[in-house]
């Protein structure tokens, strides 16, 4: 049997594996056994003269007709062609939602461990830099444990999730920060970035050389953002009830909203609304395509009319009567605006119809990352300006080092982009590049929490 096939192939496979391996579908072992046959079936087809995309959609085919599962995931991939040759003019079948329980049981742990450092007199509402610094350890823990149960983890894949928790939580009890200090902000901020994609492996069951496995990582990521949205927004609405009621009555409720009610309920949406993304997938899979097109015009709007109004005003980066880009706070606001366009591209990326034929939608994609990289090249120039005028600062070289991570994943996002709209590159090779970016921004993340405090005297 063969267990290295193509990378193409290799992440079909991957996708395969992904859809069987959730939680309402089928037994991790089942899978185990399904995967054999699947690469079986390859095998023999590619032996027999077929190259390796046919074999992998005929190996699916006769696999759906030993097994309704694979039937499922045609379904579920209802534009490839696989889908076509298995299950025409079928209904889409219900789908239950699974691991509740867990969700519940650890959501609560997440909830009472926000409130442990509370026995020890530091109260949340009372010692904000003690929460910055811990509050991501002390509830993504939560988030990684769920998946790892519900993908039935390998020891491996346990070891390499746990160990960067471990060395991170050493690493933010140990340092001594500087009370509201920049390296804290700045080591808080990123062990939260970096621990979020250590989760990633997680969720991905320890995959991490699978460009598919990656994508649904970061598909995750998005339609984990929109729920916890709609979870923040119910909650405000519970929040203004309660204070609202106990007020009404002349008791004042501020001090449990403050150190209980919001803390606990924070800490337990981050797992339900990772619950609810696996539960109700196929509602937001229907969202994913409206929220892209809805918000990738606007923001390509937002960054030409930036630049348009700053070549209007004679000057973006300086020397000018307005200065647009040497002002600290518009570039703070600018850095935000530029990862949240790449966190748009991505989301939309991989939300796309990977097999589908470039659209008008990819080349309006161009032009946002086209304006995205303009928008980056003038921060850089600002930033720089700014360190060569008043020197170095930690936020000013994370700021930098996180522009030029953005200015290279741009470039070569822009070049993929171009090439696939001209078909003249696969999409693949545009995932690919983008995923591969991954890894960069955790390693980034690591540099700012372990090297930046130390180097800067925990300032």
């Amino acid at each position: 049997m063969a267990d290295h096939l193509e990378p193409r192939i290799e992440d079909q496979i991957s996708a395969w594996r992904a859809y069987v391996s959730r939680p309402e579908a089928i037994d991790g072992r089942d899978v185990d056994e399904l995967e054999d046959h699947l690469r079986g079936q390859i095998d023999r087809l590619e032996a027999s003269g077929l190259d390796g995309d046919e074999a992998f959609l005929v190996a699916v085919k006769r696999l759906g007709g030993l097994d309704d599962l694979s039937r499922e995931f045609a379904r579920e991939h209802s534009e490839r062609l696989w889908k076509q040759l298995m299950v025409p003019g079928e209904p889409p079948a219900p789908r239950s939602g699974g691991g509740l329980p867990l969700a519940v049981g650890l959501a609560i742990g997440a909830g009472l461990a926000i409130q442990i450092p509370a026995l020890f007199g530091i109260r949340f509402g009372d010692d904000g830099a003690f929460y910055a610094r811990f509050a991501a350890l002390l509830v993504l823990p939560f988030l990684a444990t769920y998946f790892l149960v519900r993908r039935r983890a390998s020891v491996p894949t346990v070891a390499v999730v746990a160990v960067p928790f471990f060395l991170a939580a050493v690493v933010m009890a140990v340092y001594p920060f500087a009370p509201d200090g920049a390296t804290l902000v700045l080591a808080a901020t990123h062990v939260a970035v970096a621990l979020w994609i250590v989760t990633g492996i997680a969720y991905i069951d320890g995959r991490v050389r699978s460009t598919r496995a990656r994508m649904d990582f970061i598909r995750f990521t998005g339609e984990w953002v929109v729920y916890l949205a709609l979870i923040a927004l119910g909650g405000g609405v519970l929040v203004a009830l309660t204070m609202g009621v106990f007020s009404a009555i002349g008791l004042d409720a501020e001090w449990f909203v403050e150190q209980f009610m919001v803390p606990c309920g924070v800490a337990g949406a981050v797992v339900v609304a990772a619950w609810l993304v696996e539960a109700k997938q196929s509602v937001i899979e229907n969202i994913a395509p409206v929220l892209t097109k809805l918000f990738t015009p606007l923001f390509t709007l937002l960054l030409l009319a930036f630049i348009v109004a700053g070549l209007l005003q004679g000057n973006l980066v300086g020397g000018g009567e307005i200065e647009a880009f040497g002002q600290r706070d518009l570039l703070i606001l600018f850095d935000i605006v530029l990862v949240v366009v790449v966190g748009l591209l991505l989301y939309a990326l991989s939300a796309r119809e990977p097999l589908a034929p470039p659209s008008w939608f990819d080349r309006l994609q161009l032009l946002m990352v086209g304006a995205a990289l303009v928008v980056d090249i003038l921060v850089l120039v600002a930033m720089i300006g700014r360190i060569a005028e008043w020197g170095a600062s930690p936020n000013k070289l994370a700021s930098l080092g996180l522009n030029v991570i953005m200015l290279a994943n741009l470039v070569g996002a822009a070049w993929l982009q171009l090439r696939f709209a001209m078909r003249r590159a696969p999409f693949e090779r545009l995932e690919r590049w983008q995923t591969g970016f991954l890894p960069v921004y955790l390693v980034w993340a690591a540099i700012v929490v372990v090297a930046f405090p130390p180097l800067f005297a925990f300032a």
